[in-house]
């Protein structure tokens, strides 16, 4: 078909922006337009591991925001010739699916209950939910994750997400299971995971363990109470904020350099209420002007707790439980008698009976003194941590090991980091690491751990003894699946065999995503092709999190970095520069903008912010990108509307615009490759509307001109340029650009290439010199009120420039209708006047 034939047959009269995503993402899909070339070799294939979102509920803005940065350079890489690897994954284990389906459902899973293969949810959750089996709770996960994930790909589909969707992967598949649990038997075979029973923080809302990566720290009212412990030389004063932990105390420490505690070092004192002799101890993290400047010890307050009680060597006395309830029994050492009195009591019931008890023993100086205080919580939590005695699973980090820390940092630096900047909050967490990974949930939907115990003769489990199943077994669920050599009857009974009752947090599987989208151990082949990744993109307050253990996993096992580049996006911020989140309700959800603005313009909007840059949610930016899409429509329709442009560039001016269009491919090509997206969606649309101000407008009456060689070269120029503004725009404005293309090009302008800078034989100062007349121009008919078609008698050019619009002078006077033009070469800048008629 020849070009005209074409272009009658597919640009409609009155072209519109409405239904094209309908349009494209269909036969994008239908023609595999994004589909990953698995024949390519490594180094023709540029490589992403993306962030799978967690399946909880519902995007929000944010989300296209920093998925769209991605993108902008997964579709840059594919037009310079890459075979771009971009799979999508979907984050469906963990805590937020499991809250979700309490709070969809009406349920709360009880693992000792038996699995009812019957159940099904009640129709309205009730007031009090229904307790089901851990089996029937993990089907309702999978079930309500598969509706979320269908809604999360119809956004992702029309945002226009360039992911080859035959890759998609999820982290509680079967693949995503057998990774995650190979891994895990790896790093425990070589002594990179062990299980230790310690302290613990612990949410006791969520019944589960925390790791360092997942705390933040919350101002929380308190008090200060002022307490005495008894001494053989009067009584003894503490500041405390948590008396109901004075049956766990086991020491009392002071700075070693506080001249008031000196003389107690080495001696002893006694517990109010409960009469426990427990040492005086110094220790260089006692504060000496906080309070009183002695403080107790108790198991466990808090994290500086743990490191005196391991320090200073101590014993424990653990009251807190699970559920955050005083335990029922009083610890050894401790009387039951007036522990009684707190037993089976909330920490905050607690503390109240506790500091009735000290006022009528006379232990309590004066009254609580308020404060407000940092406290430690998990960051879905909404109650303050406690750290209770746990045995878990880690692995190590270089948290305990200061050579493996150095070694995490070295990685770190052997990064490209995009901004460079964010390198610096990747060593700020590597260096402040206080432990190992904590990678154990007390949770129900997760990866199990692919470990069983063997039980001694009193059913006992032998904790130091797990057995483990062979790789090609994986992946295995130990609740059901039985260890080599046993049989289901030894299940929980002398001698035989139990489970380990605990799945990884989500972190430990989403920490494998470059190793589950590359099919690592099922599939080598693709596995060598996309491994280590060129790109790893992601927001910045996951690097201690996701980042770091990505990290960790990949040196562990590979010896290297996972990837070459990480790109930081920063947080979208609502007007009042606050962060958008769910729980704070100021999230703008994204399908309305895009049904409302168009995809294009949204991605338009998240190609203004800068990697690394916290951005506030603009509307105008929306309205800004419509009305860029909407140009290149129009422009589009009359450039092509003129007519063949097989003709040679031969005018000054047209040339000169080629000229100055190769500077825009060099300076968008070098922002791409510096990973700045930005820089290159402000240098093409900057040339975009001096294009559709100034040159159309300087050249369309030449182009109507007819078959001579000056509306030959205007046409040819228009064409040429249009042909490297769709390619430049294609990565920002995917539907917009393959619409036009459409029109007068086969394939995908996906799948062009990306233009190359050829400035050829034209002065770029030449169009500036004659479009700046050309302004002036316009200035003195807008100034006068006339229409842009009126006549100027006459217009006067001098200064330097002069002889440049010499070269343009017969698209001036076009342009602009003028009758005289005078033309002076002088010295100074270019000096325009317009004399109207």
């Amino acid at each position: 078909m020849t070009e005209q034939r074409r272009l009658h047959a597919s640009m409609p009269e009155k072209p519109t922006l409405d239904g094209l995503e309908s349009v494209w993402v269909a036969r994008w899909e239908a023609e595999g337009t994004y589909r990953f070339d698995r024949s390519k070799p490594r180094e023709q294939v540029y490589s992403i591991d993306t962030p799978p979102p967690t399946v909880s509920g519902s995007l929000h803005v944010g989300h296209v925001f920093s998925f769209t940065h991605a993108d902008l350079m997964a579709r840059y890489q594919r037009m310079n010739g890459k075979s771009v690897f971009y799979p999508i994954g979907w984050d469906d284990n963990g805590l937020p699916t499991e809250r979700r389906v309490q709070n969809v459902y009406g349920v709360r899973c009880d693992p000792s209950l038996p699995y009812d293969p019957d159940f099904v949810p009640p129709d309205k959750p009730g007031k009090r939910d229904v307790l089901i089996s851990r089996r029937n709770f993990v089907e309702l996960c999978h079930k309500l994750t598969a509706i979320d994930e269908k809604a999360f790909e119809e956004v992702w589909r029309r945002v226009g997400l360039s992911v080859d969707w035959s890759l998609l992967y999820t982290t509680i598949s079967d693949e995503a299971q057998a990774v995650s649990q190979r891994a895990f038997l790896r790093n425990l075979a070589r002594g990179e995971a062990y299980l230790a029973e310690a302290p613990t923080l612990w949410d006791v809302t969520f019944r589960t363990a925390v790791a360092q990566a997942e705390l933040e720290d919350r101002e929380w009212p308190g008090a200060f109470h002022r307490i005495s412990f008894h001494g053989e030389r009067g009584p003894v004063w503490i500041e405390t904020t948590r008396p109901e932990l004075i049956p766990a105390c086991v020491a009392l420490v002071a700075h070693p350099d506080d001249e008031r505690y000196q003389p107690l070092f080495g001696t002893s004192v006694r517990t109010p209420l409960f009469d426990v002799e427990v040492p005086v101890l110094a220790h260089r993290l006692a504060e000496r002007d906080k309070g009183s400047g002695i403080a107790m010890i108790c198991t466990f307050g808090d994290v500086t707790d743990v490191t005196w009680w391991r320090e200073l060597g101590l014993p424990t006395r653990p009251v807190i439980g699970w559920d955050g309830r005083l335990l029922a029994d009083a610890p050894a050492g401790v009387p039951a008698e007036p522990y009684k009195e707190l037993a089976g009591k909330t920490v905050h019931g607690a503390r109240e009976r506790i500091v009735e008890l000290l006022r009528g023993s006379g232990d309590l100086d004066g009254e609580p003194r308020p404060v407000s205080r940092a406290v430690k919580f998990y960051e879905r939590g909404d109650k303050p941590l406690e750290i209770v005695t746990t045995r878990q699973w880690y692995i190590r980090n270089g948290g305990r090991d200061a050579g493996l820390r150095e070694r995490m940092l070295d990685r770190g630096r052997r990064l490209s980091w995009h901004p460079a900047h964010m390198r610096v909050r990747y060593e700020n967490w590597v260096e402040g690491l206080a432990g190992d990974w904590l990678i154990s949930r007390q949770r129900f939907f997760g990866v199990p751990f692919p470990v069983w115990y063997r039980l001694d003769a009193a059913g006992e489990p032998v904790h130091d003894e797990p057995i483990t199943p062979p790789e090609d077994a994986l992946p295995v669920d130990p609740s059901s699946d039985v260890p080599p050599g046993h049989t289901e009857d030894q299940r929980g009974v002398p001698g035989g065999f139990m489970a380990d009752p605990d799945v990884m947090d989500t972190w430990a599987t989403s920490s494998l995503t470059p190793q589950i989208a590359g099919r690592w151990e099922t599939d080598d082949d693709l596995f060598r092709r996309v491994f280590p990744a060129d790109l790893r993109p992601q927001s910045h307050e996951i690097i201690r999190t996701w980042l770091f253990a990505t990290v960790v996993r990949s040196d562990l096992e590979f010896g290297c970095p996972p990837w070459s580049d990480v790109a930081i996006s920063g947080w979208i911020l609502d007007p009042d520069r606050k962060k958008m989140s769910k729980s704070k309700g100021n999230v703008v959800t994204p399908m309305d903008l895009l049904q409302q603005h168009g995809s294009d313009a949204v991605r338009y909007w998240a190609a203004n912010g800068r990697y690394g840059v916290d951005t506030a949610f603009d509307a105008g930016q929306l309205k800004i990108g419509r009305r860029l899409a909407i140009k290149i429509l129009n422009a589009s329709r009359f450039v092509l509307g003129l007519g063949s442009g097989d003709g040679e560039v031969t005018e000054p001016v047209d040339l000169s615009m080629l000229a100055q269009l190769a500077d825009v491919v060099r300076e968008a090509t070098d922002a791409f490759e510096a990973y700045d997206h930005t820089r290159a969606i402000e240098v093409v649309e900057r040339f975009f509307w001096m294009f559709c101000d100034d040159y159309l407008e300087l050249v369309k009456g030449r182009a109507y001109g007819g078959a001579d060689a000056p509306a030959a070269s205007a046409r040819a120029a228009l064409r040429r340029a249009l042909d490297t503004l769709l390619r430049l725009f294609a990565p920002f404005m995917p539907f917009v650009t393959e619409e036009v293309w459409s029109w007068w090009r086969e394939g995908s302008i996906h799948l062009a290439p990306w233009p190359t800078p050829d400035r050829g034989a034209g002065d770029p100062a030449v169009l500036s010199a004659v479009g700046e007349v050309l302004r002036h121009v316009r200035k003195a008919k807008s100034e006068a009120k006339l229409s842009m078609r009126a006549q100027v008698a006459a217009v006067t050019v001098g200064g330097r420039g002069a002889d440049l619009v010499r070269l343009g002078e017969h698209d001036v006077r076009a342009a602009g209708a003028v009758g005289d033009l005078v033309l002076a070469e002088t010295g100074g800048d270019l000096a325009v006047e317009v004399v109207l008629g």
